[in-house]
């Protein structure tokens, strides 16, 4: 999962936010470090990725990439499903997804000094951008991954990478549709159960 599923699933309290979106920038022992609900929120993060990364239609998404790119399928895949729940994100939310955004992008700028170093650093332009509402558009996405892809070290290998949403759209949407309900109702039983 990407930032924007990672948010939606989290508990709408500003600490499980920050923690939801902070899982991909915090590694190591999570214990000692963060408030205890930053905490539960970067382990419930975790625990998401784990789901997701072995759940068997999340796989079927991950082999529709094709081959020369197979090695950044789960990258792709999971910001192909941010899109798709940025597009369809009335259907799964009541509140409409300009409000939420603007919320996770005040957090963001309130609770700026809690944040790991790098979302420091690109929290204001993420915010400027609105990363995670822009994910609607499939353009905004081939532009994500591009630029997702000038930090790699051996060249940019997601340079164009939005063509794989394009050449498999139907599948990719079809996966997200019936995934989507799994990974809600996995993080809810994760929250019933702290």
């Amino acid at each position: 999962m990407n930032f924007l599923a990672h948010l939606y699933l989290a508990d709408r309290q500003p600490d499980a936010l920050l923690g939801s979106l902070m899982g991909d920038f915090v590694k190591g022992p999570l214990e000692g470090r963060f408030s205890a609900e930053l905490t539960r929120a970067l382990a419930q993060h975790r625990k998401v990725d784990a789901f997701t990364d072995a759940h068997p239609i999340v796989r079927a998404s991950r082999g529709r990439v094709a081959p020369a790119r197979r090695r950044f399928a789960g990258i792709l895949v999971d910001v192909f499903y941010d899109h798709f729940l940025a597009l369809h994100w009335e259907d799964y939310a009541d509140e409409p997804l300009e409000a939420f955004t603007r919320e996770v992008y005040a957090l963001l700028r309130t609770r700026e000094a809690i944040l790991p170093e790098r979302l420091r650093l690109i929290a204001p332009r993420m915010a400027q951008l609105d990363w995670l509402g822009s994910y609607r558009r499939v353009e905004a996405v081939h532009v994500a991954l591009d630029r997702m892809g000038e930090r790699l070290k051996r060249g940019n290998a997601l340079l164009g990478a939005g063509e794989e949403l394009t050449a498999n759209y139907a599948g990719l949407e079809a996966d997200f549709r019936a995934f989507f309900p799994e990974v809600v109702r996995f993080a809810e039983d994760l929250g019933s159960s702290s």
